[in-house]
C-alpha cells in the first residue's frame, strides 16, 4: 500500500480461518473437544490482537476519501463431529462396495464401486454433495432420468430423518443446486446437505468403525462454517451507520457504487445504504 500507486487494493487474510480451525476448542467450553489450556488460549487471542493491530495501521494511513471494508465470507462455529454420509448410503442401499473389508478413512476412489448397483454416493466437506448415477449421464448409470426426480425426493427425506448418535434430532437442510443459485455451470451435484444446520461435517470417507466421528475425517480441525459473518465499512471523519443484518451479496454493489460504477445485469444485490461516492 505504501510503495505502489494505487485505486482499488484488496488482500486476503486466510491466518483467521486456520485459527478458528486450529485453536476452537481452546476457546469454547462447549466444545466436544474442548482443553482447559491457558497458554493455547492466549494464542488464540493474541493473534486477534495483531490482526487488529494491524487494521488499526491501515486505518490510521488512510485519508479521508478512502473507504475501508473488512468482509468475510464465512462465520464459524464449533464442530459437534463429522458423520460418515458415504457409510450411511452403504446402509441404506444406495451404494455398493465389492470390497467390504477398508482400512479407516479409505477415499471412495481406493474402494471397488458396484457401480452396476450403486443409486447414489456422496462427497464430504462441510456439507456433502450428493450424486445420483444417472443412466446416460454416468458411465455406468442405472437410475432412469424419468425416475431422477421421484429418487431425489425420496433420498432427500431419508437424509432430513437422520439423528444424532444418541438419538437427538438434528437440523439437515437439503438442497438442489437451482435452489441457491441463479446458474448452475459443471459438474453439479445432485443434492447439497447441511448435516444438522452445519454442526456436523461431512465425511465422505469409508471404513469407520462408526457414522459418527469425533473430528474431522481428513485432518485436525475444531470448527466448522457458519452461515452469518461479519462486515465493517469505514471511512475516516464519517459516521456511516450500523448494519446488523445484510448480505455478502451487497458487498460488490457497494464497491461498485464508490467508484461511481453502474452495476451491471447479473450482479445481484443492492449496495448499502448511505455509501457515499469517493470523490
Amino acid at each position: 500500500m505504501a510503495t505502489k500507486k494505487w485505486d482499488f487494493f484488496f488482500m486476503v487474510e486466510i491466518g483467521i480461518d486456520r485459527v478458528h480451525h486450529s485453536f476452537w476448542r481452546y476457546i469454547d467450553p462447549e466444545s466436544p473437544l474442548y482443553e482447559d489450556d491457558e497458554e493455547m488460549r492466549n494464542k488464540f487471542i493474541s493473534y486477534f490482537r495483531m490482526v487488529d493491530e494491524h487494521i488499526g495501521k491501515i486505518m490510521d494511513s488512510l485519508d479521508e476519501d478512502t473507504v475501508l471494508l473488512v468482509v468475510s465470507d464465512h462465520g464459524a462455529k464449533r464442530m459437534k463431529g463429522a458423520f460418515a454420509i458415504n457409510q450411511w448410503l452403504i446402509r441404506e442401499g444406495y451404494l455398493k462396495i465389492k470390497n467390504s473389508e477398508l482400512k479407516e478413512g479409505a477415499l471412495l476412489e481406493d474402494a471397488e464401486v458396484d457401480w452396476e448397483h450403486t443409486k447414489a454416493w456422496a462427497w464430504g466437506g462441510y456439507y456433502a454433495r450428493v450424486f445420483f448415477n444417472v443412466k446416460g449421464r454416468e458411465p455406468q448409470g442405472i437410475v432412469e432420468r424419468e425416475d431422477l426426480r421421484e429418487e431425489i425426493a425420496r433420498l432427500k427425506e431419508k437424509i432430513k430423518s437422520i439423528r444424532g448418535p444418541n438419538g437427538e434430532i438434528w437440523n439437515t437442510k437439503v438442497f438442489e443446486p437451482e435452489e441457491i443459485y441463479d446458474v448452475v455451470n459443471g459438474d453439479r451435484s445432485d443434492l447439497f446437505v447441511y448435516l444438522d444446520n452445519l454442526d456436523w461435517r461431512a465425511a465422505g470417507t469409508l471404513g469407520h468403525s462408526s457414522e459418527y466421528l469425533k473430528e474431522n475425517d481428513t485432518g485436525p480441525d475444531d470448527a466448522v462454517h457458519d452461515f452469518d459473518g461479519i462486515y465493517i465499512l469505514y471511512r475516516k471523519g464519517r459516521k456511516i451507520g450500523k448494519y446488523v443484518d445484510s448480505s455478502i451479496y451487497r458487498i460488490a454493489p457497494t464497491i461498485l457504487r464508490l467508484y461511481r460504477v453502474r452495476k451491471k445485469y447479473g450482479i445481484r444485490g443492492e449496495p448499502l445504504e448511505g455509501v457515499e461516492y469517493v470523490e
